[in-house]
C-alpha cells in the first residue's frame, strides 16, 4: 500500500529553522503534486506549500519567503525548509501526494508530524 512518512518536525524557538521530510513508497513519484499542508488546534487544514511533478511551487501567504519546498524524485522524498519560524508555524504538519486527470484521481496522505514553535 501507498506510504508517506513525515520527519523532521520538533521543539524549535522562534526565528529558528527545521526540515520537514516525506519520503513517499509504492507511487510513481515523479508522477504526483507534492504538498504539505498544516493543522493547528481548533483552525481548519490549510495548503503550506505545492509543488507539481514538472516543479511549479505555490505558497501560502503567510509563508512566502520563509519556507522553501523542494522535491528529489530520484529519493521519492519532498522537503519542506521552515526558515524565521514563528509561534503561530505551530501545527501538525502533513504530507499529501495528489494525481488528478480526466476520470482519475489518487490523493494519499502522510500521517503528520508536530512542529512547535516555542521559547
Amino acid at each position: 500500500q501507498v506510504q508517506l512518512v513525515e520527519s523532521g518536525g520538533g521543539l524549535v524557538q522562534p526565528g529558528g529553522s527545521l526540515r520537514l521530510s516525506c519520503a513517499a513508497s509504492r507511487i510513481i513519484f515523479s508522477l504526483y503534486t507534492m504538498g504539505w499542508y498544516r493543522q493547528a488546534p481548533g483552525k481548519q487544514r490549510e495548503l503550506v506549500a505545492a509543488i507539481t511533478s514538472s516543479g511549479s511551487t505555490n505558497y501560502a501567504d503567510s509563508v512566502k519567503g520563509r519556507f522553501t519546498i523542494s522535491r528529489d524524485n530520484a529519493k521519492n522524498t519532498v522537503y519542506l525548509q521552515m526558515n524565521s519560524l514563528k509561534p503561530e508555524d505551530t501545527a501538525v504538519y502533513s504530507c499529501n501526494a495528489d494525481r488528478s486527470l480526466i476520470g482519475y484521481r489518487a490523493n494519499y496522505w502522510g500521517q503528520g508530524t508536530q512542529v512547535t514553535v516555542s521559547s
